[in-house]
């Protein structure tokens, strides 16, 4: 299975913080956001990674690079103009491959995790791993029936890691459009799958967040 890694945001709720460099490339102790996702993915098997890029997004390409470095091979989706989360998604499809299902995570979340779990899924359209909903987003986003089926709910929230089939994606006629645009309409038809991941998860959109992200590592709540 490859991985796309979402990296083309501005990080705007950040602030100053990403004034001069890219959310993906801030730090949870020494290790950066996207850094940390590249590791656990190496040691989960996955080997072959996607990441999507437009904000300052030659500060992590040359980041990154090829990928060696990582023990993963690394190539990069360039959109000229921001294309959201379903769009970016995309129009990596071209570098994905349009056959197989693929694991796409958002670069700045937080999270322990553990990929493998998801690395022999093949789901029609998606399987979202979902978390309780976080003080920031009160009124979730979907819930989760005792058959493993994703519904619309307020019970939990989409962590932003999910297994997606290229179908899903390439539905839209439009190029830019959000995610939630095709997971709402997917899960209110009940073609969606799901888990619910109890441990550590934190979505750093925020100065507060990030904070408090770093707070959580020095305590050793997240590995």
């Amino acid at each position: 299975m490859k991985a796309l890694l979402l990296a083309a945001g501005r990080g705007e709720r950040m602030g100053a913080l990403t004034h001069h460099c890219p959310k993906p490339l801030l730090s949870i102790g020494k290790e950066r956001l996207i850094d940390r996702h590249l590791r656990r993915l190496k040691a989960a098997g996955i080997d072959e990674v996607v990441v999507n890029l437009h904000y300052l997004g030659g500060q992590i390409k040359e980041q990154l690079g090829d990928g060696r470095s990582y023990g993963v091979r690394i190539v990069f989706s360039e959109e000229t103009s921001l294309l959201e989360t379903g769009g970016g998604a995309r129009a990596a499809l071209s570098l994905l491959g349009n056959d197989a299902p693929f694991l796409m995570i958002s670069s700045d979340v937080v999270t322990d995790f553990d990929f493998r779990a998801l690395t022999q899924l093949t789901p029609d359209l998606a399987h979202l791993v979902l978390v309780q909903n976080p003080v920031h987003h009160p009124k979730g986003d979907f819930a989760l029936n005792p058959m493993g089926a994703v519904l619309p709910g307020s019970e939990l929230t989409y962590s932003g890691i999910g297994v997606i089939a290229p179908a899903l994606v390439l539905a839209p006629t439009k190029t830019r459009f959000a995610m939630r645009e095709v997971l709402f309409p997917a899960a209110e038809q009940g073609l969606l799958t799901g888990c619910v991941h109890d441990g550590y998860w934190s979505d750093v959109g925020t100065p507060d967040r990030l904070q408090r992200t770093q707070v959580d590592f020095e305590a050793g709540l997240c590995r």
